[in-house]
């Protein structure tokens, strides 16, 4: 028996959305980690739910394969959409998402976290928090075309994001983070605070990779 036309356009619009929503699920990451702390963010917090969340709808489309390697059919309906009123709702979802969401909703939010850093210096507190916050929902859309770009398209998909994810983060943020360390350094030592702690972090960034690689040779 063959799928209705109208089964396989709503089965199109939900998988048209997918990228939408993983721009949503970053916007929501961004306002998260603040709350969690900013680089302290809690693992399995509502942060890396939403990380995790946008990963799996950018790579949705080839999980399906593995229906299909279960012995169970799966067959992704292809071509346009024939409803035309199921076709311009995707097309207006995805350009609210664009325009408004990450156009205007995730920039202002970044503006006002950039006022509670402000505000959590007056108050005695470290602004750092607010201040990831603010360049994660800043990067929306760039955080977005980085996923993208690691989806290779198999059924390991969400697996291989992750583990790019895990390189890129390893090989580029942590040097960044390690040399913001050793400014913090520098500073605490002109003002007679303590400077090696953040001596300490700096070279543990730097050497990320090889602890994992430590950690692993110590399993086997």
């Amino acid at each position: 028996m063959a799928v209705p036309q109208l089964l396989n356009d709503v089965i199109q619009v939900l998988l048209g959305l997918t990228p939408a929503a993983s721009i949503v699920a970053l916007v929501l990451a961004g306002v998260s980690l603040r709350w969690e702390g900013g680089a302290a963010f809690s693992i399995g917090g509502r942060f890396t739910k939403w990380m995790f969340w946008a990963v799996l709808f950018v790579t949705l489309t080839p999980m399906l394969a593995w229906f299909s390697s279960f012995g169970v059919a799966s067959q992704v309906p292809r071509g346009d959409i024939g409803t035309g009123w199921l076709s311009s709702f995707e097309t207006d979802v995805s350009a609210f998402v664009t325009t408004f969401v990450v156009g205007r909703i995730a920039p202002t939010f970044a503006a006002y976290f950039t006022l509670r850093a402000i505000l959590d210096t007056a108050s005695g507190e470290h602004p750092l928090p607010s201040i990831l916050a603010a360049m994660f929902l800043l990067g929306t859309q760039a955080s977005y075309s980085l996923i993208e770009s690691y989806n290779t398209g198999s059924q390991f998909a969400a697996a291989d994001v992750f583990d790019s994810l895990w390189n890129y983060v390893a090989g580029t943020i942590m040097p960044i983070a390690a040399g913001l360390a050793i400014v913090g350094a520098i500073l605490n030592f002109a003002t007679r605070r303590p400077a090696m702690r953040l001596v300490a972090v700096a070279l543990a960034m730097l050497c990320v990779s090889g602890i994992w690689k430590l950690v692993l040779s110590m399993e086997a």
